[in-house]
């Protein structure tokens, strides 16, 4: 580049300081070609979304910046959709694994509790996600969640299991709960009051950050398996 340029380095004084600049450009320039963004695709429902809050306010908004914050180059496709089943992630996730994406983090079965759709289906669907992701060679993140006692003991400890036992034969990284950061203080009331919006579901920006602060240390072991 013609001195005067754009990144123009003055010419050296001397042939120590040209030696000096020539064994600086052979150590830096390595390490900045091997640096490489890790993206990451979110794959869920409402919450992973981002429901009923300011874009910047969200899930993968908050993480990316947690992330960043912590030193690692990383980038966060936001794959939820509100409403969205294990039936719905298994039919997007095809097209969520482009041929960029590093890892997965996957946080579906909320709205499969909801319609009270039985466990076996939702397990099917999310062994298809899991599946999907093993045969693209993506690392995943699986965030379960339990079921309330009132669909029957049957079906709480089928769905219950199902979120641990399909990470142990993918070799996933398993998270237990997406709200757990929230649903088990000790000040639990407390803390649905102040932390959820008004319809009890979903987060507020205030609760996100607290769930973001307790499932960010296994995001970065995702992203560790990712730039592996």
């Amino acid at each position: 580049m013609a001195s005067g340029g754009y990144g123009a380095r003055p010419a050296p004084r001397n042939r120590a300081a040209a030696l000096c600049l020539g064994l600086m450009s052979a150590v830096a320039c390595p390490a900045v070609a091997g640096a490489q963004e890790v993206t990451l695709a979110a794959l869920g429902d409402s919450l992973t979304q981002g429901y009923g809050l300011p874009p910047e306010d969200g899930f993968v908004p908050q993480l990316e910046a947690w992330l960043q914050e912590r030193g690692h180059d990383v980038a966060i496709t936001n794959a939820g959709v509100s409403g969205d089943t294990t039936a719905g992630g298994l039919s997007r996730i095809d097209w969520t694994l482009t041929p960029d994406v590093d890892g997965l983090i996957v946080a579906l079965g909320g709205n499969d509790l909801l319609r009270g759709i039985p466990p076996e289906e939702s397990r099917a669907n999310l062994d298809g996600i899991l599946s999907r992701a093993d045969q693209a060679d993506v690392p995943v993140l699986l965030i379960g969640m339990t079921a309330p006692g009132n669909y029957g003991p049957e079906f709480k400890a089928a769905f219950d299991a199902m979120y641990p036992e399909l990470a142990e034969e993918y070799g996933a990284l398993y998270a237990e709960s997406f709200l757990g950061a929230l649903e088990q203080r000790e000040d639990r009331d407390a803390a649905m009051a102040s932390y959820m919006q008004d319809d009890g579901i979903h987060p507020n920006a205030d609760g996100v950050e607290v769930i973001v602060d307790s499932l960010g240390p296994a995001v970065e072991r995702l992203i560790e398996r990712a730039a592996d």
